[in-house]
């Protein structure tokens, strides 16, 4: 079993950065592959970026691609979601995701895990 507990959203003005955490415990955490999602106002939950056991291996959106920076740090059990250009369409509530298998992976039906969530709004 993994927890996750997600922190650092808050209110931001258009332009600004933000830095999501996603703190794990449970026996697993330091070996899952990671995802964060995001889930906009009346729109689906959709993939943000994903990292690897070992931070080898990301993937991001297109729509953050070069703006949002996935990374982990095993020794703390943390993966970290770094947000710089924030624009409106930014604005979600963003959730870490965990899987067993230690893989990055875009989809959210290979998460087994799943934190509540943390509110990123950005201003215009």
């Amino acid at each position: 079993q993994v927890q996750l507990v997600e922190s650092g959203g808050g209110l931001v003005q258009a332009g600004g950065s933000l830095r999501l955490s996603c703190a794990a415990s449970g026996r697993t955490s330091s070996s899952a592959g990671m995802g964060w999602f995001r889930q906009r106002p009346g729109k689906e939950r959709e993939f943000v970026a994903t990292i690897n056991w070992n931070g080898g291996i990301t993937y991001y959106a297109d729509s953050v691609k070069g703006r949002f920076t996935i990374s982990r740090d095993n020794a703390k059990n943390t993966v970290y979601l770094r947000m710089n250009s924030l624009t409106p369409e930014d604005t979600a509530v963003y959730s870490c995701a965990a899987n067993k298998l230690g893989r990055a992976t875009m989809s959210p039906y290979g998460y087994d895990y799943w934190g509540q969530g943390t509110q990123v709004t950005v201003s215009s």
